[in-house]
């Protein structure tokens, strides 16, 4: 079987697996890596880049092997290595989790008890959830949908269909490093400079196909190319930029202001300052337009691998 086909068979279950049974509650292999991180971190930490450099390597060099050494080992059978791809999809994958909890937080929000929405937030995002209202929260699980599709779907599908199972773990690697270590805390700001910037490496691809996506899987593909084209070059992040804008678009939403992680507040930018502010029904459709743009992504990124490989057919 070409190793096109295998990649597009591997793809379409893991990611049916995430859409059927989502995240284990116990167990997961992501959970297993970031325990192993956080070990390597506290041997090797200093208060120095070149040492988080190390860190960095050593923690997403060993996933992107270990990719390597598991697709050689089933590389003689077809069946083993679809198997092995969906395996690696679906635990890289976390859709079906990001839409369970933002839905979670909206029916808490639906049924008037904000209390209960601030206590889940923290499983979304690091917005310091009593600093905000109802409006808040609801503005904070859009952008945290809209950002997380790019982190936890679409990049890995982007680097599944670029470098196979190698390419799936080290994405995952490098995003959970980012999110472990990759933040401006006194004791991560220098530590964690590599992980960080390259997570901005490998979620660009990603976080471009999430926008172009985006626009055209909303329900106003005009305002999302206005609010990407005018706003996304205003956002702090390189990728999270185009991705909430054009989400901000689509929806016909406000994203962006004032907000708190860490007890450090922050103003951003306003994303489509045209549109309305945020209200609890849009969870549901940042949700739905989540989805959308993740199966939209497996198509292209599958196209895109047969593609190649037809190329090079040509070529040889």
């Amino acid at each position: 079987m070409r190793a096109d086909r295998v990649h597009a068979y591997g793809a379409a279950l893991g990611l049916l697996g995430d859409l059927l049974l989502g995240d284990p509650r116990r167990g997961h292999p992501v959970a297993g890596f970031g325990r192993a991180a956080g070990a390597v971190e506290r041997v090797l930490w200093r208060d120095h880049r070149g040492w988080g450099a190390l860190h960095t390597l050593v923690c997403a060099g060993g996933a992107v092997a270990l990719g390597a050494a598991a697709s050689r080992a089933v590389r003689s059978s077809p069946a083993g290595s679809v198997a092995l791809t969906a395996a690696a999809t679906w635990a890289v994958v976390g859709g079906t989790s990001l839409a369970r909890e933002a839905r979670a937080v909206g029916h808490a929000l639906e049924t008037g008890d904000v209390d209960a929405a601030r206590a889940r937030l923290p499983h979304l995002c690091g917005r310091d959830p009593q600093a905000l209202d109802a409006d808040g929260i609801a503005r904070a699980v859009v952008e945290s949908v809209a950002e997380n599709t790019s982190d936890a779907v679409t990049g890995a599908l982007v680097w599944g269909a670029a470098a196979g199972v190698p390419g799936l773990l080290g994405f995952r690697a490098v995003n959970t490093l980012d999110a472990m270590v990759g933040h401006r805390s006194p004791r991560h700001l220098r530590f964690g400079w590599a992980s960080a910037r390259l997570d901005d490496l490998a979620g660009w691809p990603g976080a471009r196909l999430t926008a172009v996506l985006a626009v055209l899987a909303g329900d106003d593909p005009r305002g999302a190319v206005r609010a990407w084209r005018d706003d996304a070059h205003r956002h702090p992040s390189p990728n999270a930029g185009p991705v909430e804008a054009s989400f901000a678009g689509a929806l016909g939403v406000r994203l962006g202001g004032t907000l708190s992680y860490g007890g450090r507040v922050e103003h951003r930018p306003v994303l489509n300052q045209e549109g309305r502010s945020v209200e609890v029904k849009d969870i549901e459709r940042a949700v739905r337009l989540s989805r959308r743009v993740a199966l939209l992504a497996l198509g292209v990124t599958v196209a895109g691998r047969a593609a190649a490989a037809r190329v090079r057919g040509r070529a040889s």
